[in-house]
């Protein structure tokens, strides 16, 4: 119940829950974000086709990196509190690292995700694009630079997003129970508010950090090695200051409704686990 913390193994099935129900729930429209923010945009992307291509990839990657970040931001945030008295902080400092964490798997399944949505080269399953940077390590400077690219672009999307996000999802939680005098919520109660906090909070962060995004995928995407500020100038010259927010609807749209399922999942499964 609200209160009270939840420990590890609680923090870890709670978190996979929330981050499988998420991805797959909302994978068709990250597709057409992808694809709206891929050079050449939508249509010579793939358009509305193969709308669920990449899911493999997220599929597999979802549980652990979600189970990563609530275990960590669980633990940390506990941690930090006799340290750091301001609860914002701890929250920008737990979800942050929680972050890093969970970018450890996101970002390999991201690469692999957003290159099968985007029809890159032709490969048009998450196997198919897999083999092409284990084959090709040479060319992607080696297996783990393939797999990782767009690292440095996605923690410097994710950690300002996160900072957004969970500072303002942990005070409406608050004035979300605050306002019920009910000290004993069903769980499933527990989850709507827990859902209505993160749609929220979600949107937010999404919306105000899609110009990092779009950085990211054009990074993601590219066939060479590209750097953060190279991107930055290629925008501006060749589409413009508005290239910035492309995708930023269909990107707020489904991080918003996403943080319902994501954060709503988390409270209910943890709720009742805790119960147990």
């Amino acid at each position: 119940m609200q209160g009270t913390e939840p420990t590890f193994f609680v923090s870890l099935v709670s978190g996979a829950c929330a981050g499988t129900a998420t991805d797959v729930a909302f994978f068709p429209i990250d597709t057409i974000k992808t694809r709206l923010q891929a050079k050449g945009g939508f249509f010579r992307n793939g358009g509305y086709k193969g709308i669920y291509r990449g899911l493999g990839s997220c599929v597999i990657a979802s549980a652990p990196s979600a189970s990563l970040f609530f275990v960590t931001y669980d633990t940390v945030k506990r941690k930090l509190q006799p340290y750091v008295s301001s609860p914002n902080y701890r929250h920008m400092i737990a979800a942050s690292l929680g972050e890093v964490m969970a970018c450890i798997v996101r970002v390999p399944a991201e690469v692999i995700k957003q290159r099968t949505q985007a029809s890159h080269m032709g490969l048009t399953s998450s196997w198919s694009n897999f083999k092409h940077i284990i084959m090709n390590n040479n060319q992607h400077g080696g297996i783990i630079r393939g797999l990782y690219r767009g690292w440095n672009s996605t923690i410097m999307r994710e950690i300002p997003f996160t900072i957004i996000q969970f500072p303002l999802y942990e005070w409406l939680k608050l004035k979300a129970w605050s306002s019920t005098t009910d000290t004993r919520l069903q769980p499933v109660s527990m989850g709507l508010k827990g859902a209505i906090c993160g749609m929220v909070a979600g949107g937010v962060a999404a919306a105000l950090t899609t110009p990092l995004d779009v950085i990211k995928t054009r990074i993601m995407l590219s066939n060479e090695k590209v750097g953060f500020v190279h991107v930055i100038s290629q925008l501006i010259r060749e589409e413009g200051w508005s290239s910035f927010w492309k995708g930023v609807v269909p990107r707020t749209c489904w991080i918003s409704c996403g943080g319902a399922i994501f954060l709503g999942c988390y409270e209910l499964v943890r709720d009742e686990m805790m119960r147990l």
